[in-house]
């Protein structure tokens, strides 16, 4: 269980950082992973890989589930 106050970046510049280049409407949700979930503070550093789900559960709205997918060139 983590909280805002540990997170890397605090909200208020994320928001700030995000709104520079997209407008953020009312409900506009910032999904930002968790602190303890940072890869690159990992020993070793772990990262995404093609095949890995990011997964996002609000309690009464429903999930979100993205697979990450290898970059095509």
């Amino acid at each position: 269980d983590q909280s805002t106050a540990d997170m890397i970046f605090d909200v208020s510049f994320l928001i700030s950082y995000l709104s520079r280049a997209m407008t953020l409407l009312p409900g506009t949700v910032i999904y930002t992973g968790t602190p303890s979930g940072v890869g690159v503070a990992r020993k070793p550093p772990r990262f995404l890989r093609p095949g890995d789900v990011c997964e996002v559960d609000i309690e009464g709205i429903g999930v979100l589930r993205n697979r990450v997918v290898a970059e095509t060139i």
